[in-house]
């Protein structure tokens, strides 16, 4: 959420990076919005003020034996307490009126993001290893998957309905080695702290993260008014929900390997076949928690963890930075890690890393306190996929698919599959 305050001060650029992310004019809103509410705030303050004096001054009265004054400020008194009820409930409603116009707003790109509207206008900063060349006519993973006998969409489609899948035998174990593998590299290596955080989380959780009220068709609901994930991002940064700490406590970063629920409401018709796009899919996330002025240095840094598990796996990939329009809607920045999948002769998206700076931190009410003591400001947030598991099983049944529709197990997740080195049938 931004900050209103900001907002008053500097309403043309609002104006100007809501632009950049396709949106209209909304400062003259807000700020019309917010001059109400101070204006009904100031009101209420003068009810209060004048009730208080007449109050005295009734006192005052009595003891001077002015009856009719006393009964005259008595009815002042009482009709004072029939306004500033009205006024509360006004002032209650424009906070309120205010705050749904605050947390509609995008957050607003920083200044090296590219302007564009959708993933054509999204630049390129650097490509990584070399696309892998067969001898023999590349295939895509759902064909792989159902010769190995691993995937099962059928089955999955009738116990669940579109977009399941049942990865079972080998495959199933390969999956599960992608995973610990991911979280041991950024356990052991890049500082993160494990954490296996609930799976069902409250409206506030979703609403400190940015998911709601916006984006509620995106995501499942329990009968119970709870919400299922959609990304562990929802969880981990909500770990400092109301939170005040020492500047000496950060960064704190966070990893988690978890299923994620997603309704996919926008993606009707695409990736309708295989496991690209799913309801259901498990992904090991990073979430960082720093200062304001160490965010995009930690950008950087959370950036090249989620590469590195490309860069061990021998997977081909680039490295995007979205523009404006293509960018979520608590991003200042995103960069996306596209993995080289042959059997598509194209790149898919397998790790969006973002910088969230104070949007998230304002909507949690989450601050450390200023080191010089004389304050305190909001939490910057930092998130993104450490990588996504399903799609790394995809990328690694194409890129090391061999002539005999087996596949190779990369070196580094060896150790994890007990001695198997070569997937040639799941049973």
């Amino acid at each position: 959420m931004l900050d209103i305050k900001w907002i008053r001060d500097n309403p043309e650029a609002l104006d100007r990076g809501l632009k950049k992310r396709g949106a209209g004019a909304q400062a003259a809103e807000l700020i019309a919005a917010d001059e109400k509410r101070r204006a009904l705030v100031q009101s209420l303050q003068d009810m209060q003020s004048r009730r208080n004096a007449a109050s005295k001054e009734i006192g005052q009265a009595m003891r001077q034996g002015e009856k009719d004054r006393a009964e005259a400020l008595k009815a002042e008194v009482q009709d004072l307490k029939g306004r500033m009820q009205e006024a509360e409930d006004a002032s209650r409603a424009a906070d309120a009126a205010l705050n749904d116009l605050l947390m509609r707003l995008p957050n607003l790109p920083l200044d090296d993001v590219p302007v564009g509207s959708d993933e054509a206008d999204n630049r390129e900063e650097r490509t990584v290893g070399e696309k892998p060349v067969f001898d023999f006519p590349a295939r895509e993973h759902f064909e792989i998957g159902e010769a190995l006998g691993g995937l099962d969409f059928e089955a999955a489609a009738r116990m669940s309905g579109a977009r399941f899948t049942i990865v079972k035998g080998p495959l199933a174990r390969l999956e599960r080695a992608l995973g610990q593998f991911m979280l041991n590299l950024h356990t052991s290596e890049h500082g993160y702290t494990e954490v296996i955080p609930p799976l069902l989380v409250r409206d506030d959780a979703l609403f400190g993260t940015g998911q709601l009220p916006k984006f509620d068709e995106d995501l499942f609901r329990t009968t119970d008014g709870r919400w299922l994930i959609p990304t562990a991002e929802v969880p981990l940064t909500n770990m400092v929900n109301g939170a005040l700490l020492d500047a000496g406590d950060l960064p704190l970063r966070y990893t988690a390997l978890t299923p994620c629920f997603r309704s996919e409401a926008g993606s009707a018709g695409r990736d309708t076949r295989g496991m690209l796009r799913q309801h259901q899919f498990n992904k090991c996330e990073l979430v960082s928690i720093v200062d304001e002025a160490n965010g995009v240095d930690e950008h950087e840094r959370m950036t090249a963890c989620a590469e590195e598990v490309l860069k061990r796996l021998g997977l081909h990939y680039r490295v995007m930075t979205l523009c404006t329009g293509d960018m979520g809607f608590g991003a200042q920045k995103t960069y996306d890690l596209e993995v080289w999948l042959p059997g598509q002769a194209t790149y898919r998206e397998i790790s969006s890393v973002s910088l969230c700076g104070a949007f998230q931190g304002r909507r949690m009410n989450a601050r450390y306190r200023d080191p010089d003591g004389k304050g305190s400001r909001f939490l910057t947030t930092l998130n993104g996929s450490g990588v996504a598991v399903g799609r790394a099983l995809i990328a690694v049944m194409e890129n090391y698919l061999n002539s005999d529709g087996s596949i190779t197990v990369p070196d580094v997740l060896k150790p994890y599959m007990g001695g198997v080195t070569r997937i040639e049938n799941a049973g």
